[in-house]
């Protein structure tokens, strides 16, 4: 345990592996994944690829973790001996575990946690989740890390693509015309966060999942500064002989990465977009991170 007792809480859509979370004082909250016959833990209970099986005929629903699971977390937090906590949640676009957690964080005793929204989600969110892991490990204060947060937030750029919109549709995320029309023509979209409101958004739409595959990393490299240090992200989402070709594609087109992370998608994500999801990433680095 670290001397300076600071830990750091994300949900179960930061994508984190459980050889980072038992490497680091990382604390995963999970969301809840309903279907049928119950409610199960996003990552405790249930899986990903247990999601995408059973969607095959039913659409599950997902909600917040609850407040009985987010009191366990903390305590277990104090009971492992720290003071000071940094918690990134899902998107406020997305999700209210973050306006959710801030509620939570104003009643925790001797336990002071500064919450912030990472207006991402995934592969993006479990990133800036190890980056300050890492911080940590190197010794910074809280002082530091506090100041330092909000930047790997803003420089941290996480894109998808999905290999069918029907799960959207289902979803009732987009039409049924539109996805109707883009499985006709092969339509592949390349999404991301917006940055103001946080929400997942469309930026580009391509024809076949080779050309989807090869904008995934073309966009996510594209913002990679001269100059500037940078990490480098991919996930996938049962799919990891293609989630291994994003990783060449990525260590080709960016090869002076600092650090490499990976993850599979979690089930909260997975039960929206279902399976063969994609993602790519870069996280830019100032000169003091």
């Amino acid at each position: 345990m670290k001397s300076d007792k600071i830990a750091l809480i994300t949900d179960s859509c930061a994508d984190l592996s459980q050889e980072w979370v038992q490497k680091y004082p990382i604390y995963i909250i999970p969301y809840t994944i309903t279907f049928s016959d119950g409610s199960f833990q996003d990552g405790v209970d249930i899986s990903a690829d247990e999601v995408y099986r059973r969607q095959v005929t039913e659409m599950p629903k997902t909600s917040l973790p609850s407040g009985a699971v987010i009191a366990d977390t903390l305590r277990k937090i104090q009971q492992d001996g720290y003071t000071r906590a940094i918690a990134i949640m899902l998107s406020s676009g997305l999700s209210g575990c973050y306006q959710m957690m801030r509620l939570m964080a104003q009643d925790c005793g001797n336990l002071e946690i500064v919450v912030f929204d990472s207006k991402s989600g995934s592969l993006g969110q479990g990133a800036m989740i190890l980056t300050l892991a890492h911080l940590i490990e190197e010794g910074r204060s809280w002082e530091q890390l506090l100041a330092l947060t909000p930047r790997v937030i803003k420089n941290t750029y996480p894109f998808f693509t999905v290999d069918t919109l029907e799960y959207l549709q289902r979803g009732g995320r987009i039409g049924k015309i539109t996805a109707m029309a883009g499985t006709a023509l092969g339509i592949k979209p390349i999404l991301a966060f917006d940055p103001v409101t946080g929400e997942l958004t469309s930026i580009h739409k391509v024809r076949g999942r080779t050309a989807a595959m090869k904008k995934l990393v073309q966009i996510a490299v594209s913002h990679i500064e001269p100059g500037k240090r940078y990490h480098i992200m991919w996930a996938h989402g049962g799919t990891p002989e293609e989630g291994q070709q994003i990783a060449k594609m990525l260590r080709t087109q960016a090869p002076d990465f600092e650090k490499e992370f990976f993850g599979e998608i979690d089930c909260t994500l997975a039960s929206y977009v279902g399976p063969h999801l994609l993602g790519a990433a870069v996280q830019i680095l100032d000169d003091d991170m």
